[in-house]
């Protein structure tokens, strides 16, 4: 099992586009494994949309894996996503990875654009379902509840063969998600303890649906902080988790220290069988996340791509 750690963008309090790019460029130059970034359609703060940043890091690297966690499939159509993930799979070199989601019942998408999410699951199922066929058969027909194709194909294929596709979530109706279509599951703002069950989960859907998913291919993240819990910017990421619904407690959850703290958290989550990581910067300014990512790929990541 190989561990490696990417890094979570979308939180990074950038001053602009040319912040944004020193980022990406400093973990292209180091041994970052990914970047990623977070849909949010609908927000007042500033968030970039996840397939078009995907496109534009795909022509800023060469190296770099990217994806985002997670495209909330309900609010988009499976024809034109399955399209521009293959454009970008293809004209990445095969970099892409994708994580799939459904949303919350309360997303202010769902309420802004006046859609009804009690059935955002079976249109998922049925996106998951189309999606798969277009990126590796010729020609894709599908009569479902919510789509009907004849015929249809896309070409160029991702050039990844099957396409990296995970999905996020934690119910059972993800769990089953994840068993029938998925390659890989991400989860979401859980501790350790909180992801090892749905990790067990996913593994005995999968048997008893005749599939296996790579034990490589769970992954979980959390925010990460070279400092201490007194400081502004950690008490405030405290604060704001501790606000949220379901959240779980923060010091069970975010890395605050040094290097050894972090490794530790780390630990933990490889205990619950997790091998795959997406680490946010806890930062004040764009000179802030520089540096605490600087101290990552300098304390941490060698440690942790070091292991087998």
């Amino acid at each position: 099992m190989s561990i490696r750690i990417g890094l979570g963008v979308s939180g990074v309090p950038f001053s602009g586009p040319d912040a944004f790019w020193r980022l990406v460029d400093l973990c292209e130059e180091g041994d970052v494994d990914s970047l990623w970034v977070s849909e949010r359609l609908v927000s007042l703060q500033p968030t970039l949309e996840p397939v078009a940043t995907m496109a534009a890091l795909a022509g800023r690297t060469r190296r770099l894996k990217f994806g985002c966690n997670a495209i909330l499939l309900p609010l988009r159509d499976p024809l034109v996503l399955a399209k521009e993930c293959a454009t970008i799979d293809y004209l990445s070199g095969g970099r892409l990875l994708l994580t799939f989601g459904v949303g919350r019942d309360a997303a202010p998408e769902f309420a802004a654009t006046g859609r009804d999410p009690s059935a955002r699951g079976r249109q998922a199922d049925e996106m998951l379902a189309i999606m798969t066929r277009l990126w590796s058969e010729d020609r894709v027909s599908f009569q479902g509840r919510f789509y009907r194709y004849r015929e249809a194909s896309i070409a160029p294929k991702p050039l990844q063969q099957p396409l990296p596709l995970w999905i996020g979530g934690s119910s059972p109706a993800a769990v089953r998600r994840t068993a029938r279509y998925g390659t890989g599951w991400l989860g979401g703002v859980q501790t350790p303890a909180q992801v090892g069950p749905v990790v067990a989960a996913i593994k005995a859907a999968a048997a008893e649906a005749g599939r296996t998913i790579d034990e490589d291919h769970y992954g979980a993240g959390f925010p990460f902080r070279f400092g201490s819990w007194e400081e502004p910017a950690v008490q405030r990421a405290a604060a704001a988790l501790a606000r949220t619904p379901g959240a779980p407690d923060p010091r069970a959850y975010l890395a605050v220290g040094g290097a050894a703290e972090i490794l530790a958290r780390i630990d933990e989550y490889v205990a619950a069988g997790v091998s795959k990581f997406v680490l946010r910067p806890v930062a004040e300014s764009d000179v802030d996340a520089l540096a605490q990512t600087r101290r990552l790929m300098e304390e941490v990541i060698p440690t942790v791509h070091g292991r087998a």
